[in-house]
């Protein structure tokens, strides 16, 4: 049985690290992991666009939908999904990404 050298996996991994930062992906290997997104229901989504410091209609064009979604989903009348609600998850967990949609 050949001897595993962990010098040599250690010297290719970090080579590979370095070719990946400087634009080489054809290498990497890439691990998604799945979590389950909260519920955002009509006072959640109120209560994040308020810390956001956003009108309904900032908050529109930072979410990619209509001022009337905003609207409709902080009344109640619908709940966001797919993209929306990650990024609504993502808003959530890190206020300053918001800076990236808004001017």
């Amino acid at each position: 049985m050949a001897e595993y050298n962990y010098y040599e996996r250690f010297k290719e991994s970090l080579e590979q690290a370095i070719a990946y930062n400087n634009g080489d992906k054809s290498k990497a290997r890439v691990s998604v992991r799945s979590i389950t997104l909260p519920e955002y229901d009509a006072a959640n989504i109120v209560r994040l666009r308020s810390s956001l410091s956003l009108t309904q209609h900032g908050f529109a064009y930072a979410l990619g939908v209509s001022p009337r979604t905003v609207e409709a989903w902080e009344a109640g009348r619908n709940t966001p999904c797919g993209s929306a609600q990650h990024l609504l998850y993502l808003f959530d967990k890190d206020n300053s990404l918001i800076e990236q949609f808004v001017e």
